[in-house]
Parts: structure tokens; sequence; C-alpha cells
């Protein structure tokens, strides 16, 4: 099938960071089950998958993250909430369970896999990065981040990404500071408000020439 590029620039310059979202529309499901994929598809350096996407239904969480989210209304009025919790520290055991996985989707061995076990642990987990390996962690969330939004845009779905948080209050909240992950960000998920000012507003970005440069 022929990519729609004219549809796709389309549906760039439709999706906006949502401000007021219908509480009345939900996503159908076979929807949402798409948008799971893109967060799972995405891609991440060594295909390491450092993330957790925690979908917070729950009203009464939801109400208690609203509080700590600058008490922005997207949080409880969004069809689905995604929270997007990153590895506080890479381990040997996190990627063995990678390397693993990859031996067992592809039909290979472990020992096989051992030169790309040891120069991802001789990178993230001993070498000089493993300082700064949370960060690390949360840039590649951020990646999925962007999959979602994208997809969702393509599906017409409405989002919005949410750093007006504090991420601690997060943890607590959700129950994750004895755990290994902790939270970076989020993405509201749902449909547009008709009374959302933000809507109509041009989309402003600036020109071709002033942020992309060619090196040849």
């Amino acid at each position: 099938m022929d990519f729609n590029t004219d549809r796709f620039i389309n549906d760039l310059n439709w999706r906006y960071a949502t401000k007021m979202f219908d509480s009345t529309k939900k996503l159908a499901q076979k929807d949402w089950l798409v948008l799971e994929e893109s967060l799972r598809l995405s891609p991440s350096s060594y295909g390491l998958q450092p993330w957790k996407f925690l979908v917070v239904q729950n009203k009464d969480l939801r109400a208690k993250l609203k509080e700590v989210s600058w008490n922005q209304s997207q949080v409880v009025d969004c069809s689905h909430y995604v929270v997007f919790t990153t590895l506080k520290k890479v381990t040997k055991e996190n990627v063995d369970e990678f390397i693993a996985d990859i031996a067992k989707q592809r039909g290979a061995t472990v020992e096989s896999l051992q030169g790309y076990r040891n120069a991802i642990i001789g990178d993230i987990v001993e070498g000089p990065r493993s300082e700064v390996a949370q960060a690390w962690a949360q840039r590649q969330s951020y990646i999925a981040m962007g999959n979602l939004m994208n997809a969702a845009a393509q599906m017409r779905i409405d989002t919005c990404p949410l750093e007006g948080l504090d991420p601690s209050a997060y943890d607590k909240i959700l129950n994750l500071e004895n755990t290994e992950y902790a939270t970076v960000a989020a993405v509201a998920v749902g449909y547009r408000h008709v009374d959302d000012k933000y809507k109509d507003i041009k989309k402003v970005r600036f020109a071709k020439d002033r942020v992309i440069q060619f090196i040849n």
C-alpha cells in the first residue's frame, strides 16, 4: 500500500498538546491496542527497553496525580493516562533478561550473544556512562513518547505530553519508591473538547532552513 505523505503531514499539523479533553469520549479498545503496540515497538539504544509504561485508569489515583501535576485537568479528563517510568540504574540482571529474550525470540543461544551482552555491560553497567544511566534511560523514554504521539495523530487521537509534574510524588502515589523504576513524564490520550481554544490556533514552528542544516 502506498504511503500517503500528504495525509501524514496533515496529521502532524493536526496534532497539538491538547489542553482540554472531552471526558465523555473514550478510546475504543481496538484503537488503544494499536497505541500499546506503538509503545512496545518503540526503539531504544541497544534495544534494551529500559522502561515501563503505567496506564493509570483508577479515578482516585488520577485525582491524586492531578494534585501533583500543576492541577492540570488533562490528567483526569483524558481517556487513557500513560505514566512513563524508566530504570533508576541498569544492572547486569536487566541486560541478561534482555539477552535471554533475544535468544528465545530469535532461536539463538545465550552463549552466541555474549559479545553483545558484554558490550552493553561495558558501556551502561560498568563503563563511564553507568554514572548517568538513569538520565540515559530517561532519554530513551522520550523516544517512546514521540512514537505514541505520532501514532495517535495518524489515528486522529489527541495527546498531551506532561512534564509539569512532581516525579517523586508520582513515585510515592504509584508505589514505585521501592522498585527499580522511577517516573519521568506522562502522556494524556483521548479526544479534544470542542471548547478547547488551542485546537484552532496555528501551529508555530521555525522554518526548515532554521532548524535543518545539510553538511555535504
